[in-house]
């Protein structure tokens, strides 16, 4: 399991990563998700990397 949270503003970024962080579940700085690590979340993660903090959740 993965720990994914918005940790910048959405102001300013492109709309492409605006839609990635949308689809993730987050809308504002401190939300978190946690998700299975796959391929798909590696994949948004990388698009918005420069906005989230991503840690280990515990199982």
């Amino acid at each position: 399991m993965v720990k994914v949270t918005l940790v910048r503003s959405l102001i300013g970024t492109i709309p492409a990563q605006r839609a990635t962080a949308a689809s993730l579940g987050l809308r504002k700085i401190g939300d978190s998700i946690t998700h299975e690590d796959n391929a798909v979340l590696a994949g948004k993660v990388k698009v918005i990397s420069h906005l989230v903090k991503v840690e280990k959740a515990g199982e």
